[in-house]
C-alpha cells in the first residue's frame, strides 16, 4: 500500500500553494459568496477522479508525449476561462446571484469548475507525475493504487479548498455592504477569469498545475 499519511500531507501543502485553482475558488468565494466558492473547491476536487484516471489508465503519457495534443487541450482550458469570464462581465449585473444559494447557479458554477478542471492537461500530466512516486510496486495492483491515490487526493483538495472558500467568503462579504464595491468586484472577477484562461495559455508563467 502507498503511503498515504505523507500522500495526505503533500497534497495539503500543493493544494494551498498559490495557483490559478486557488485564484479561481478565491475570486468565486469574494464576488459571489462562500457557498459559490464551495461549489467551485468541490467542482475542482471532482475534476480530480478524471485526471486521476488518464494517469491509471496511461492516456496521461500519449498526452504528454504529443505536444499537438497537450495544445489542444490546454487551449480548450484557456479559451473556456476566458469564455466564463466574458459571461462574468457581461452579465456581471446577475453574477453575484450565487450568494443567495439559488441551487441552479451553484450548479453552473460546480460544472464549469469540473470542466475547466477537466481541460487542463498541466493537471494531468501533474498526475502522472506525482501519483506513481507514492505507488508501492512492490506490493502490486499499481492501478488500484493509483486509484487509492486519486481519491484521497480529491478528499484533501476538496477540504483545503472549501476553507478557502469559507475565507474568501467572508471577506467578500464584508467589501460587498458598499453596493459600488460589489459591482466592481463582478467586474473583477470576470477580468481574473479571463487573466487566469491566459496563464492556461502561457505554460511557462507557472510550474504549478
Amino acid at each position: 500500500m502507498p503511503d498515504v499519511a505523507l500522500f495526505i500531507v503533500t497534497t495539503a501543502l500543493l493544494a494551498i500553494a498559490p495557483g490559478p485553482d486557488v485564484v479561481y475558488v478565491l475570486t468565486r468565494g469574494i464576488a459571489q459568496g462562500r457557498k459559490a466558492g464551495i461549489a467551485a473547491a468541490l467542482g475542482f476536487a471532482t475534476g480530480c477522479i478524471f485526471h486521476t484516471l488518464l494517469a491509471a489508465l496511461g492516456v496521461a503519457a500519449l498526452i504528454r508525449s504529443s505536444e499537438l495534443a497537450f495544445d489542444l487541450v490546454r487551449y480548450a482550458g484557456a479559451a473556456y476561462l476566458v469564455w466564463i469570464g466574458i459571461q462574468a462581465i457581461r452579465h456581471r449585473d446577475s453574477f453575484a446571484m450565487a450568494e443567495a444559494g439559488e441551487a441552479k447557479a451553484l450548479v453552473t458554477i460546480f460544472k464549469q469548475s469540473i470542466v475547466g478542471n477537466m481541460l487542463n492537461p498541466k493537471v494531468t500530466i501533474f498526475f502522472l507525475s506525482f501519483l506513481p512516486q507514492f505507488v508501492n510496486v512492490e506490493a502490486g495492483n499499481a492501478g488500484w493504487q493509483m486509484a487509492l491515490l486519486g481519491v484521497v487526493f480529491m478528499l484533501v483538495t476538496a477540504v483545503v479548498f472549501s476553507a478557502v472558500a469559507l475565507f474568501s467568503g467572508w471577506i467578500g462579504a464584508h467589501v460587498r455592504r458598499n453596493p459600488a464595491i460589489g459591482s466592481r468586484l463582478n467586474l473583477f472577477a470576470g477580468f481574473t477569469f479571463i487573466a487566469l484562461g491566459i496563464r492556461v495559455a502561457l505554460p511557462d508563467l507557472a510550474s504549478k498545475p
